[in-house]
């Protein structure tokens, strides 16, 4: 169940029918047969009508709009809120002119309008298509039509209303928890996706990058080695969900952490850190994620501004967003060079740097001319 729609288009699971399909076919049979009990409960009755020609012209509109919105009414997709207010305007037209065109004494005895129970599918399109409180408006302008436009406050109105409103609040309520339901069951699939996937990475790491990566912390000496073991727990960590590298034990998932803290690793002869002298706070998986993105920039600094090159990391705590720079002063690349690695596959910037801070909701931009270096800037804003 790769997605789910919810709301007011409905819900509709990838690779299989939505819980709620079935009750919008209900609803859509519901009309056809209401609509034959109209036709034929005013072919027995229009005789006893005191203006009838006007109330089979109603009916014929109304079996061209019912057979016309057929397929809009069995479908979440397709029933628009337009559709249910011309919808509407039909059904209270119908209960109006039912008070115009029949005689007074047949009113007051409790005669039905020319739409008769077709104005419940009415309710409960609305209720189906955006939950009880619609279908509660809905019903409340159908009843007040009654009893202004037929028969005024009687015991067979005020009887009708409440059926109204029952059925509408009993169907809206079953949609809302039918899609609430599903939604859970969406999550839980997709988590259980993600768990199995997870698993089948696990596998494929530990055959082959762990070991690689452990050989080569026990055979390499110096940054290469110290590098290699760096990712080898990380990688470690990733696969059993534990604490990533730099969290402290019983920290909580998103509790505070200075940012700081996990950028002064990357100080070193070469490169250079300035930060705040205050902490700057963010969520414990945020600040790690980000981290991990100027890191990625100051790996990108080693391998290719050059064996001379120095860089400097500049972090602002600004009151919108907080902002890292990583500024080197290498070889630099040309114009257009990111978008060739991207259109021959290589996604290290994609992915490492861009990938994370869009995840997090934030932006990083790349400036850079051949011989000029390259400046790395990632903003994070803090809201959201």
């Amino acid at each position: 169940m790769a997605e789910l729609r919810s709301g007011a288009g409905g819900a509709v699971a990838a690779g299989g029918m939505s819980v709620e399909l079935p009750l919008w076919r209900a609803i859509s049979v519901f009309r056809v047969l209401a609509l034959g009990y109209a036709l034929a409960r005013y072919g027995a009755s229009f005789h006893h009508f005191a203006h009838p020609v006007p109330g089979w012209i109603y009916l014929g509109g109304l079996v061209v709009w019912t057979l016309a919105t057929l397929r809009a009414f069995g479908s979440p997709t397709r029933l628009l809120w337009p559709v249910l207010a011309v919808d509407l305007g039909i059904a209270v037209y119908g209960v109006v002119l039912s008070g115009q065109i029949d005689t007074p004494q047949r009113i007051a005895a409790g005669s039905l309008t020319l739409p008769t129970i077709w104005a419940a599918g009415t309710v409960l399109g609305c209720a189906a298509k955006g939950g009880w409180r619609p279908a509660v408006t809905a019903g409340l302008v159908i009843g007040a039509a009654n009893l202004l436009g037929h028969g005024g406050v009687t015991g067979d109105n005020v009887h009708n209303c409440v059926l109204l409103l029952v059925a509408g609040c009993a169907i809206g309520y079953v949609i809302e928890l039918a899609r609430a339901s599903e939604a859970t069951l969406t999550k839980a699939l997709k988590l259980e996706a993600a768990t199995r996937e997870r698993e089948r990475l696990s596998r494929d790491i530990h055959d082959g990058v762990l070991q690689v990566l452990a050989l080569t912390q026990r055979q390499v000496a110096g940054e290469i080695g110290r590098l290699a073991g760096e990712q080898e727990r990380a990688l470690r960590a990733l696969m059993t969900a534990g604490p990533l590298p730099g969290q402290r034990d019983g920290e909580p998932a998103d509790g505070p952490r200075d940012l700081r803290e996990l950028l002064t690793p990357f100080g070193d002869e070469r490169i250079t850190l300035s930060a705040p002298a205050t902490e700057v706070l963010l969520p414990a998986r945020t600040a790690a994620e980000l981290a991990a993105a100027v890191g990625a920039a100051v790996d990108n600094v080693r391998q290719h501004a050059g064996e001379a090159a120095r860089a400097w990391i500049l972090l602002e705590d600004e009151p919108e967003a907080v902002t890292v720079s990583i500024r080197d002063d290498g070889q630099g690349f040309a114009p257009g060079r990111l978008a060739e690695a991207r259109a021959a596959g290589r996604l290290g910037v994609v992915q490492s740097i861009e990938g994370r801070l869009r995840d997090l909701g934030g932006t990083a931009s790349f400036h850079s001319a051949p011989g000029e270096g390259v400046e790395v800037e990632l903003t994070l804003p803090k809201e959201g």
